[in-house]
């Protein structure tokens, strides 16, 4: 992977002053999410969106494909709406089946929504999709396509599956979306017939998502995404990268050198690798901290009541946890396409030990910022750990400053993120 700086294409984009079609018009921009309550990932990004271009002065809504109650954006001047819809994993199976292939009521009340409120100087930002407003929100929009900007946090736009990533094999996938090797690759998490339902879903996306139509712009989290892309057939002039942004955890650099602790932030799942690490950890004797919630908690907890498991903790909080950490690792079985608590934990001061297979794992081993290893070795995973807790206190205190050096940074500042947004949102209204 060629190593990569945060001079990607959002910030080679002409300052705009006005980010409008119309000088002098404050700018309207529509934040569409399935989720209003931030728990990481998209909705995270997509809330922290809302408050900083509400900051900045923007008018902004936040339509939400839920009920909308999103209590971080309280006491700000951000407009919340949301559909009332669920979450397909908490609707009934027949629910989920049919409205995770099309939302029509989202399609409909989300198309009134524009038709009663668009302005020519109105952007509209979508972050997540599959799991309320379904491929249907593609069909909503198509009538403002050229003020759409499509965030890519995932593989979804490319990929059934979701991950660009063979569960069965463990291996990168390097097929090409709904060829006949797609379709017959039984490479879903779970299993072959949800693996169908997800073709099914990938077809009516591709049929909704005209790849001819003017969307105004895919952002691309990480420059590393862009090949798929462009492999599953999205233009490259519609594809721009708009890194992450990434703000430490904690408010000084944490003094890993006098510290001892192992650390994971996340879901407590399969996908995430927490078996792996649990037992990698047991096995040698390591002191592990899980932060975080998922259905492997209690079954972790009652079988290693070593490790200390606070459970959820609100990311303002994430910080009083880790006083005692030497490092952070994030084991997932899958391609992260970004790995936004990689980011947040090394600009902290923590070393990172990351899969090879994390687009973030080059940049983190050219500069420095950790460990990387072979996904599936987990005698590679238990070796990046014990070199680390056995790390010289001067050695690891060097890599820790690295961390925390702005040159060394792998993600956006909030400030720098919120022009770049800006500044494409200028581009797409200044085209008309």
């Amino acid at each position: 992977m060629p190593d990569t700086t945060l001079t990607d294409d959002a910030e080679r984009a002409p300052h705009a002053a006005q980010p409008t079609g119309s000088p002098g018009a404050r700018p309207r921009i529509v934040i569409l999410n399935d989720s209003s309550v931030a728990k990481g990932g998209a909705t995270g990004l997509a809330v922290w969106s809302a408050k900083l271009l509400d900051a900045a002065g923007c008018d902004v809504t936040y339509l939400a494909g839920d009920d909308g109650n999103a209590p971080s954006l309280e006491g700000t001047g951000v407009t919340c709406i949301g559909l009332g819809g669920a979450r397909l994993m908490e609707a009934g199976r027949l629910t989920a089946l049919t409205k995770g292939l099309h939302n029509a009521p989202a399609q409909r009340a989300l198309a009134d929504y524009i038709a009663k409120t668009d302005t020519p100087d109105t952007v509209y930002h979508l972050h997540g999709w599959a799991q309320i407003f379904s491929p249907a929100v593609f069909g909503a929009l198509r009538p403002v396509a050229p003020r759409v900007v499509i965030h890519a946090h995932d593989y979804f736009l490319a990929c059934p599956n979701g991950a660009h990533y063979d569960y069965r094999n463990m291996r990168n996938c390097d097929r090409i979306q709904l060829s006949g090797s797609c379709l017959l690759a039984n490479c879903d998490k779970r299993n072959a017939m949800q693996k169908g339902w997800r073709v099914l879903r990938q077809v009516n996306l591709m049929r909704l998502l005209d790849k001819t139509a003017p969307w105004g712009a895919i952002a691309l989290i990480h420059p590393g995404l862009r090949e798929v892309m462009e492999q599953a057939g999205y233009p490259s002039d519609m594809l721009r990268v708009v890194r992450n942004p990434a703000a430490p955890l904690t408010p000084e650099r944490i003094r890993v050198e006098e510290n001892d602790q192992i650390v994971f932030i996340g879901r407590l799942t399969e996908e995430k690798g927490v078996p792996e690490l649990a037992q990698v950890c047991d096995a040698h004797d390591l002191p592990l901290t899980l932060i975080g919630d998922g259905p492997l908690r209690e079954k972790i907890a009652a079988r290693y009541p070593q490790f200390t498991m606070p459970g959820w903790v609100a990311h303002d909080q994430i910080g009083q946890h880790l006083t005692r950490a030497r490092m952070l690792v994030m084991p997932s079985r899958a391609p992260e396409p970004f790995g936004l608590v990689a980011a947040e934990a090394s600009a902290s001061g923590l070393p990172v030990v990351i899969p090879d297979l994390a687009l973030l794992a080059g940049e983190i081993d050219r500069r420095g910022l950790g460990l990387t290893y072979h996904r599936t070795d987990g005698s590679m995973l238990a070796a990046a750990l014990k070199k680390l807790s056995a790390m010289p206190a001067e050695e690891i205190r060097e890599m820790s400053l690295r961390c925390t050096d702005p040159e060394n940074a792998i993600a956006m500042t909030p400030e720098a993120w919120t022009q770049a947004l800006l500044d494409l949102y200028g581009v797409l209204l200044r085209r008309g």
